[in-house]
């Protein structure tokens, strides 16, 4: 799994060429100063050990408001997790453990 920051200027670009490339796409939605925020990406640090074909795309939603927005991101963490470009198999607030986000993947994506 690949780890890329993103901002309103590059997100659409960076998001189809994940798409292209992995199939399936985790946006996190949060800001540097939450801590709820750090603790989601230390659990999709774990599950960077167990897959290849997934991408996470991190979203400081202070720097990108306006994508935020467009995304309906009213709590932090938000994590949307994609299955392909035009299947959304997950949408949550809050953090998430990795053994539960390994079985959402391994449910709607494997």
């Amino acid at each position: 799994m690949a780890f890329i920051e993103v901002d309103e200027k590059n997100f659409e670009q960076v998001l189809s060429k994940q798409f292209e490339e992995k199939k399936t796409v985790i946006l996190k939605f949060g800001s540097e100063f939450c801590d709820a925020c750090s603790a989601l990406g230390w659990e999709l640090e774990d599950i960077d050990k167990y897959y290849d074909n997934i991408s996470t795309l991190l979203i400081d939603c202070n720097d990108s408001q306006g994508l935020a927005e467009s995304y309906d991101i009213y709590g932090l963490p938000t994590m949307i997790i994609y299955k392909d470009a035009q299947t959304m198999v997950y949408r949550g607030e809050g953090v998430l453990l990795s053994q539960d986000i390994k079985e959402i993947i391994e449910q709607t994506i494997i």
